[in-house]
């Protein structure tokens, strides 16, 4: 299974185009409010990972008609969720690098 993936450029054009994506940050709560892309859902990994043991689907509150942009901080964790989330028929894209990716991306913008 491939999953797709967005780089941070990719994502910064379709957020500044008002495209409707959901973002689905899987990182601890913590971490979630040092600092996040704006609008983004929080669903922390360990609940996404008990999907994938359970076998059940249990988050009725994530939209399977819409693309999600899956992201944690460097890529890894993300990337295991939208498998999981995949296996669940929803429809995913991996930010390649995650939220330091992003940073690094949106502090280059700030420099231009």
């Amino acid at each position: 299974m491939t999953l797709k993936r967005i780089t941070p450029k990719e994502l910064h054009k379709r957020l500044q185009g008002k495209e409707k994506l959901v973002l689905l940050d899987v990182r601890d709560e913590e971490k979630y409010n040092q600092y996040h892309i704006e609008e983004s859902l929080n669903i922390p990994k360990t609940v996404i990972f008990g999907m994938e043991k359970s076998g059940e689907n249990t988050q009725q509150s994530l939209p399977r008609d819409q693309e999600m942009i899956v992201t944690c901080t460097t890529g890894n964790s993300a990337t295991k969720c939208a498998g999981i989330l995949d296996s669940h028929h929803y429809k995913v894209t991996v930010l390649d690098g995650g939220i330091t990716a992003w940073k690094a991306y949106i502090s280059s913008l700030r420099e231009e």
